[in-house]
């Protein structure tokens, strides 16, 4: 008998169990135990790959155990906590009863150490790889099945499970983390993701995979990125007549335009086309100015989120507002086609051009106060923002650090930027080419031997 077995010959009730038995029961107890670990490793996998949304269907469809999951799911840091206790006492008892089991044949250290890797081993291979992949499989009916023993474990388990559900609190505040499991299973990046491989498959269209995509970029746009800059604003201002106003927005296209006083930072009102063609036409009255017509507007800065925008021009029942920087300067004006747009796309009117024009595979024609992001996701490249500029405009001039004439070109890494049309001082249009591999590497050897560092003209 091995130095291990004396432990191991107890007494049952008056009885003395013999080595055939205690070995027997051993091996039956390691069983059970196998099978508490594939069913802890299971519910793991099981219950945290089940969408919260799809938990709420199984609820509302009455389905049997979907309650159960649901109440689990409220506390998934105390759900992980009642799988890992449980996961861990089996298999440390697993690796402890073969352990002694194996003594009654070896030596103590060969008798730990086939323990060891024997259960290792078999965890490895039914406590964990086996049911974790079925519950990869089967997640949704596998989690309604389990949802119920997993509610006693946690009964059965719950002085331990409360202790260890604090101690990793506390240790997690001293580390300044938290919980994985306190993360989505599902990030942004992930969902946009499989947004593309919808589009490859063919279960979502290209215009669909575009729309949600811009629907994902909306909550990080600000107002600066889409309003329609100072220089392209149309205005009138307070002296002006109804007539005039009327001619002003035809004349522009627009609904309406914002009102001035003395000048242009000095935005107070909006008057829309609507309401100066009924009084101009049916107005009873002759001494109405364009004042009277004039209705309240928002000034927001710059930098104010899209998203937060178009909620609050929906509470103020307001179509058209005024973006101003930091000193009060107005910088632009922003509606709610411009943000409608943000999400649906370009909406063009008459002979106008898309802000984005294909001449092949590796090419486009874009529009100077087109988004650097827009042209990155057009042509799958990598051109940076910064904090001064947003646009392929502001892009290349500051490449250039100075002003730019028609047909420069400059490179930034893979992408070559060639100026096509300029009014005054401002880029009307730009052509960008990413380079293939081979021609990128050339320029890139050539302008370090001249000096260059990617910049010509």
């Amino acid at each position: 008998m091995g130095n291990l077995s004396l432990p191991l010959a107890v007494l049952l009730f008056g009885v003395e169990l013999g080595q055939d038995v205690i070995v027997a029961a051993g091996v039956v107890t390691i069983a059970i135990l196998m099978g508490l670990s594939a069913f802890f490793s299971s519910s793991e996998i099981a219950m945290f790959s089940l969408a919260r949304h799809r938990i709420d269907a199984l609820v509302d469809e009455g389905r049997s155990g979907a309650k159960a999951v649901d109440e689990l799911k409220r506390d998934p840091h105390r759900l992980l906590i009642t799988i890992l206790v449980g996961n861990n006492l089996v298999n440390i008892a697993m690796s402890s009863i073969a352990t002694g089991l194996l003594g009654y044949y070896l030596s103590q250290g060969q008798a730990v150490l086939a323990a060891t890797f024997g259960i290792t081993a078999l965890v490895l291979l039914f406590g964990e790889s086996a049911p974790k992949s079925y519950a990869v499989e089967n997640s949704e009916s596998w989690a309604l099945t389990i949802a119920g023993p997993l509610k006693w474990s946690e009964r059965l388990l719950y002085p331990l499970v409360v202790l260890f559900d604090y101690l990793t609190r506390i240790v997690n505040q001293v580390t300044g983390g938290r919980a994985a499991i306190e993360t989505s299973y599902v990030t942004r990046s992930e969902i946009q993701d499989m947004i593309k491989t919808g589009e490859r498959e063919g279960v979502i269209e290209e215009d669909e995979r575009e729309m949600l995509q811009r629907i994902f970029r909306f909550n990080n746009t600000i107002a600066k990125e889409v309003m329609t800059p100072r220089l392209d604003m149309i205005a009138v201002t307070t002296d002006a007549s109804i007539e005039e106003a009327i001619q002003t927005c035809t004349q522009a296209g627009h609904e309406r335009i914002p009102v001035y006083e003395g000048e242009l930072d000095n935005i107070i009102g909006v008057v829309s086309l609507e309401d100066l063609v009924r009084e101009y036409l049916y107005g009873e009255s002759d001494d109405v100015e364009l004042e009277d017509l004039i209705e309240p507007t928002l000034h927001v800065p710059e930098s104010k989120n899209v998203d937060d925008l178009l909620r609050e021009m929906q509470e103020e029942r307001v179509q058209l507002v005024v973006v101003i920087d930091e000193f009060g300067t107005t910088e632009g004006l922003l509606t709610a086609e411009d943000i409608t747009e943000e999400i649906v796309g370009e909406i063009l009117e008459g002979e106008e051009e898309l802000p984005i024009n294909y001449v092949d595979d590796e090419t486009v024609r874009v529009r100077g106060e087109v988004n650097i992001e827009e042209v990155n996701d057009a042509l799958d490249i990598d051109l940076p923002e910064g904090e001064e500029f947003e646009t392929i405009a502001g892009f290349i001039f500051n490449r250039a650090g100075r002003l730019v004439e028609e047909d420069e070109t400059f490179r930034y890494e893979n992408v070559e930027l060639t100026v096509e049309r300029v009014e005054n001082t401002r880029i009307m249009k730009a052509r960008v080419r990413r380079l293939p591999e081979e021609e990128a590497e050339e320029l890139e050897h050539e302008s370090l031997a001249d000096g260059n560092h990617g910049e010509g003209a």
